[in-house]
């Protein structure tokens, strides 16, 4: 098991995973089917959250006791989860501008937007990968969200894999709107990538957002892969951009709820430990007190409590696994067809990648 997710609070546990999923598939639906619902869902509320924002860091220079305690100060200021959410916001954008033929986004040469965006997240995500590692070999380090995380191979290996995943994303030029407008489709990127970008994506969360893992880290990525398999072929890519951007929003304003803190406190039943803590919240109690408490600075490392590091070193290693088999096959199949796989599609011969071109506008 993975993450500990039995005894008392296990109803809880998987009763509110199962709603984020089915919330975040709807309000997915809700931001592609129409224009409407994709500009309130990207651009009016994060101008909102932007001016939200910026007011708490106004507050906090100016020493404002209501920004300095704000959660969102407190529990997700660092560096990380704005990038992550600005970086989201502007792929959900740039895509919508591809489905819309708005501006730009009707130029031939803006097709690899979104390979160069997808390309930037998974960066955000890899150098996050290094820091843990650098920071926290063999050890616990405190992250600025006031996360005890583990650093050590498992972050080399999945960052490693993580680059390849970027390699791995072949077709740059062949995205298109759909015909009924709902969907950017972009077929070449089909199952096989959606599977090992799953592998990495989970692995990355379950090595650098522990505490957030269970809802981010399976939550998050189940559900656009749904909706891509069952009745959006081809769509996959803005699925998950638009799912990423809401919970980034959600996430970034009500942090308490999957959280667990430095101390080990919980707000909410339903908040989940991976088993890298092997006493679960006991586990973080004694890093926080061998860390002296309330003086445990952001970068405070502990080596005297013991961790459970084979669980993140499994799914890393596959996390790399797969996706150097996925980019061997790439290459085979190019070398074979004599291709360039990121000017031409790899994928031609699947069904998954025929659906999708069935849907796509070629005009």
């Amino acid at each position: 098991m993975l993450f500990q997710v039995y005894g008392a609070n296990a109803l809880a546990q998987w009763g509110m995973l199962i709603v984020v999923i089915l919330a975040l598939i709807l309000l997915n639906e809700f931001a592609r089917r129409t224009k409407t619902g994709g500009i309130v869902m990207f651009f009016i509320i994060p101008v909102v959250l932007t001016a939200y924002f910026v007011a708490i860091g106004i507050g906090v220079r100016m020493g404002a006791d209501w920004a300095l305690n704000n959660i969102t100060h407190l529990y997700m200021n660092g560096w990380f989860h704005y990038a992550k959410l600005y970086a989201a916001l502007t792929g959900c954008i740039g895509f919508m501008m591809i489905k819309y033929k708005w501006g730009i986004g009707a130029k031939h040469w803006f097709k690899p937007f979104p390979f160069v965006i997808v390309a930037i997240n998974i960066l955000i995500a890899v150098a996050s990968d290094f820091e843990s590692a650098i920071k926290g070999w063999n050890c616990w380090w405190l992250s600025s969200e006031g996360v005890w995380l583990y650093g050590g191979w498992h972050n080399v290996f999945n960052g490693i894999a993580g680059i390849l995943n970027i390699l791995c994303m072949t077709a740059w030029w062949s995205v298109y709107p759909s015909k009924d407008k709902k969907d950017m489709v972009w077929a070449d990127m089909t199952w096989v990538y959606i599977v090992v970008y799953d592998i990495w994506n989970f692995a990355y969360t379950y090595n650098c957002l522990p505490t957030h893992a269970w809802f981010c880290g399976i939550g998050l990525l189940l559900a656009p892969t749904i909706a891509a398999l069952c009745w959006n072929r081809g769509g996959w890519i803005q699925n998950r951009a638009n799912t990423l951007a809401i919970w980034c929003m959600f996430a970034q304003c009500l942090p308490l709820f999957q959280e667990t803190f430095k101390n080990g406190q919980q707000w909410y039943s339903w908040a989940t430990l991976p088993v890298q803590y092997p006493e679960g919240v006991e586990t973080v109690k004694q890093i926080y007190e061998a860390a002296g408490g309330d003086l445990a600075a952001v970068g405070t490392t502990v080596d005297s409590v013991a961790a459970n590091p084979t669980a993140m070193l499994v799914v890393s290693i596959l996390a790399l696994v797969t996706n150097a088999v996925a980019l061997g096959y790439i290459c085979y199949t190019s070398k074979k067809r004599h291709i360039n796989p990121y000017k031409q599609d790899v994928f031609v011969n699947q069904k998954y990648y025929k659906d999708a071109m069935a849907r796509a506008d070629l005009s």
